[in-house]
């Protein structure tokens, strides 16, 4: 078939390519920022328009046919060349307006953005900030976002990275918590407490472990994907978690426990489009935030 002929909506497009990429229909709903029924909609217009099917329903999984495979190579280009008419046009603009999406984790986004925005807001009141607060890597490239704090340097051709500070971290209660159980006095005494997970507790446990804290899945008896949750449920009382001390020092109702130890360290990366930073507003931005974190954070 030569799809080149045929002419569609290139939200239905979309739809079918964040599908395809993601594996279902929930996944490319958060990705577009549509519900799960619209997504699902738009493929299936795509395939009535097109006269195929585009993919193959097994279980709850969602695989490509072979009609929809060859589409993915079209709508992957379209995708591309969008993308670059849209960074082209974003790094022509010298005004300082607009908007400008910046994507952090929910804790960073909640605790530490807010006052570093107040001063973006001043130095340019024009300005429209999305913060998109996403646990996970948001892609900057596909314009899901312009400017991204990370806490791992992005590694992706044709991005922009500068590693701002290196921050740290150290292991956080609430004093009921730990009037309860115990302040610990060593890494041994630590480890036999009640840790709060944040995100997956095999990973925590992957972290904790060479660092001399020898915990278990039995450690871990409440969570949540949610940083901030994880976070409110330390502040409640729950248990122990790592925790940045920047953040740490903006929420009252938390102790440091094993004070005197040494901290754990970690990097915060900025990343934007290379083609982004001759854009007036996203430059101004980026380098705000740069100077703010950079002066806010513990070395």
């Amino acid at each position: 078939m030569n799809w080149n002929a045929i002419n569609f909506d290139w939200n239905q497009a979309r739809s079918f390519l964040a599908t395809a990429e993601e594996g279902s229909f929930s996944a490319a709903a958060r990705v577009l920022a549509r519900t799960q029924p619209t997504v699902g909609r738009q493929v299936a217009a795509l395939e009535q328009a097109l006269g195929v099917t585009l993919f193959e329903r097994v279980g709850k999984s969602l695989n490509l046919t072979t009609a929809g495979a060859e589409l993915l190579v079209h709508v992957s280009e379209m995708a591309s060349v969008a993308n670059r008419i849209s960074l082209t046009a974003t790094s022509q603009s010298q005004a300082v307006e607009g908007q400008v999406r910046i994507t952090a984790s929910d804790v960073v986004s909640a605790y530490q953005l807010p006052p570093i925005l107040k001063q973006i807001r001043l130095a340019a009141p024009r300005l429209e900030i999305d913060v998109v607060a996403a646990n996970d890597i948001r892609d900057i490239q596909r314009r899901e976002a312009d400017i991204a704090i990370r806490h791992v340097r992005p590694t992706q051709p044709g991005l922009i990275a500068k590693l701002v500070a290196e921050a740290t971290a150290h292991f956080y209660a609430a004093p009921s918590y730990l009037e309860q159980v115990g302040r610990p006095r060593n890494e041994d005494e630590l480890a036999k407490l009640g840790f709060v997970g944040f995100g997956d507790v095999d990973t925590m446990i992957g972290f904790l472990n060479p660092a001399g804290i020898e915990v278990t899945r039995k450690n871990f008896r409440i969570g949540s994907q949610s940083g901030i949750v994880s976070w409110e449920l330390v502040r409640q009382g729950f248990g122990i978690s790592v925790m940045s001390d920047d953040v740490a020092a903006l929420t009252p109702g938390v102790e440091r426990v094993l004070p005197e130890r040494e901290p754990f360290k970690f990097p915060i990366w900025l990343a934007t489009h290379s083609e982004l930073q001759t854009a007036r507003r996203i430059r101004l931005v980026f380098d705000q935030l740069a100077n703010h974190l950079g002066s806010r954070t513990n070395y």
